[in-house]
């Protein structure tokens, strides 16, 4: 088998192209010796002692056969393996031929590793396996009594001196030869990896445990990098920042990497980026950029975030004092619109109490929202106070369903509230408590169409209260349900989305969270929705369990 430079073999050989063109000729004259030293060692043995038989002769050609073929077809020399393949076969018949692995000749077994030091010296281990082959098939052919040993005397002793005498040349000129050929590939990737080193525009270093440098290479600003390497890493950095150098070259020598942004010391403000691996117990190698682009960024969006964080509390603290504000008048709207329904001062025609119907109505839905608003800003500006008082939870619960009987029946769902025969006593903020019912039913029935079911259940679970409202309505998609909980967003068609202003869940949530408690929401379009509401205000008394689900039921029917 013949294999071209071009052609591929083995991964595990590699390429057949381990010396290049004008390495051919060194493996030539290796070659040529070889032949020569069989030719000269058959004369030797011939004048030593007289031969019995054909054998040595033959023996000697055997071994001289891949020696000549090398020489008759010199593009053999440039790396094919199979040549590698015919040493083996020639070894192991020359050393049968002369008794086998304990003849003369069985040293001869080790020329498939010479020869691979010369053809493919980066094969070593290819070369080192045919040998042991070789020798592994000469000595199982003695044993399998295929071949004879030579008689001994002046022939044996003749024959092993050549042997050894070929054999010892042989591998050393080899491996002269192997390391000849490896330095030119090596030198031109030598060259290469320098080449790339000075040109990439970091700064590659070696340094010691000091973070001195030792040895350097890139493009990094000439007077940045000569600085770095006449005071070190250390020595170079801005002195308030030469802690946090040291700190990560201890953290590189015992965790084995660390990575850094500093500021240099000097007037330019440059900033550098540091990555840093150890190399061994007492040297790191490390890349030095300038990262003064990626620190002016890093700014810049630490800016953008401030100011957008001024924005956002500027405009909760905005929409707090406008609802503040707008809470004042519109309760006197309400008041007057009181006063006009109840006729205090005289009756009105009955056009007139519609409209005073209609005023106090709009004016309480209003007046909804711009708490709604008010609380929210108050929460996202930490201004939020909660008002912890000790009382029966179902209090709050069982007031919040009576205030939303009048908004079941309007759009004709049934109301049930399923709340503990024993009372359940919290420590929270009664008001919070109240308008988180008030908010997940007044969700519910906005979800849920014409004789569905809203179901508020209230119990003690595992330490916590857990508040549950429930509906049969058209639950909510994922896309909407991932959104739902962060302010003014808000989930359904239009028409549903018209009748809020996207709090309700974000208030709810940010109250749990207040109380150090937190909410989940369970959907399915078409099967309706479970929101659950778990906070850690129970106060039990002392020595009794908290009451668990299960008692009362208060049902709204539809009228």
């Amino acid at each position: 088998m013949s294999l071209d430079a071009t052609d591929s073999i083995d991964p595990a050989l590699g390429s057949a192209a381990d010396m290049q063109p004008g390495e051919t000729r060194p493996a030539l004259w290796w070659h040529a010796a070889w032949a020569l030293a069989m030719a000269l060692g058959a004369v030797i043995v011939a004048l030593a002692a007289p031969w019995p038989d054909f054998r040595p002769g033959l023996a000697l050609i055997v071994a001289a056969a891949p020696a000549v073929a090398a020489l008759a077809a010199p593009k053999l020399n440039g790396g094919d393996l199979s040549l590698l393949v015919v040493w083996a076969i020639a070894a192991v018949l020359a050393a049968s031929l002369a008794g086998g692995a304990s003849g003369p000749l069985a040293i001869w077994c080790i020329t498939p590793l010479a020869a691979t030091l010369v053809l493919a010296p980066r094969r070593i281990a290819f070369g080192a396996t045919l040998s042991l082959i070789a020798l592994g098939l000469t000595a199982l052919l003695e044993a399998a009594g295929v071949t004879r040993p030579l008689p001994a005397g002046a022939l044996t002793i003749s024959l092993a001196l050549v042997a050894v005498a070929t054999s010892t040349v042989a591998l050393g000129a080899a491996a002269a030869i192997g390391r000849g050929a490896r330095p030119a590939a090596g030198r031109a990737g030598n060259d290469a990896l320098a080449e790339l080193a000075a040109a990439q525009p970091h700064l590659v270093v070696i340094l010691d445990d000091a973070g001195h440098i030792e040895r350097s290479a890139g493009a990094m600003a000439p007077e940045a990098a000569d600085r770095l390497r006449r005071h070190g890493l250390i020595g170079a950095a801005d002195p308030a920042a030469r802690n946090e150098v040291a700190a990560a070259i201890v953290a590189a020598q015992r965790q084995g990497r660390a990575s850094l942004t500093v500021p240099l010391a000097g007037e330019e403000a440059m900033w550098l980026g540091l990555d840093l691996v150890r190399l061994d117990d007492h040297r790191l190698a490390g890349a030095i950029r300038d990262a003064t682009a990626d620190n002016d960024r890093a700014q810049a969006l630490e800016a953008a975030r401030a100011d957008a964080e001024a924005l956002n509390l500027g405009k909760s603290r905005f929409l707090a004092n406008m609802s503040h504000e707008l809470r004042t008048p519109l309760n006197a709207i309400m008041g007057f619109a009181d006063i006009m329904r109840e006729r205090i001062f005289g009756p009105l025609p009955g056009k007139y109490v519609e409209y005073a119907d209609l005023i106090h109505d709009a004016g309480a839905h209003l007046l909804d929202l711009i708490n709604d608003v008010l609380d929210m800003s108050k929460i996202e500006a930490s201004k939020y106070e909660l008002a912890l008082e000790d009382f029966d939870a179902r209090e709050p619960v069982s007031a919040a369903l009576r205030l939303l009987r009048v908004q079941a029946d309007d759009v004709g769902v049934q109301l049930r509230g399923v709340l503990p025969a024993e009372p359940l006593d919290v420590s929270a903020d009664r008001r919070a408590l109240k308008q988180i019912v008030i908010n997940l039913v007044s969700n519910a029935l906005k979800f849920t169409p014409r004789g569905g079911l809203v179901t508020v259940s209230l119990s003690a679970a595992e330490g916590a209260m857990e508040l549950t409202v429930a509906d049969t309505g058209v639950g909510i998609a994922a896309d909407d349900l991932a959104r739902l909980g962060r302010p003014y967003e808000q989930a359904g068609d239009s028409d549903q989305r018209k009748r809020g202003t996207g709090l309700g869940l974000s208030l709810v949530r940010a109250f749990a969270e207040l109380h150090g408690g937190d909410m989940a929401i369970e959907s399915r379009l078409g099967e309706g929705t479970a929101v659950s509401v778990r906070l850690p205000v129970l106060a039990p008394a002392q020595g009794e369990a908290p009451p668990e689900a299960g008692g009362e039921v208060i049902a709204f029917p539809q009228r």
